[in-house]
């Protein structure tokens, strides 16, 4: 069993309030979670408006499969308009 693990500091600039981080990361966090099958949540930095840090996880039995579909979220995250990717690392355990 392989478990692949992914960590993304985003930077949200359009964000007054932590009700709009709320809404902006719920949306991402909905749209991964459909669009891959992996498990999300924000994983850190809660109480700042503009800045956020969520993890994906995705189980599976090839290496080369949980690397792949990681990359793809992260190339997604990459892509939205509201939030600036900032960081990210890929684990596999």
């Amino acid at each position: 069993m392989i478990v692949g693990i992914c960590q993304i500091v985003l930077y949200l600039p359009d964000s007054g309030s932590l009700k709009q981080k709320r809404s902006l990361l719920k949306s991402l966090i909905t749209r991964v979670r459909n669009k891959f099958n992996v498990s999300v949540s924000e994983v850190g930095d809660q109480d700042l408006w503009q800045k956020a840090q969520i993890g994906v996880a995705v189980v599976t039995n090839d290496t080369r499969y949980a690397n792949q579909v990681l990359s793809q979220v992260v190339n997604l995250v990459e892509r939205q308009d509201r939030l600036e990717l900032i960081d990210y690392t890929l684990e596999m355990l």
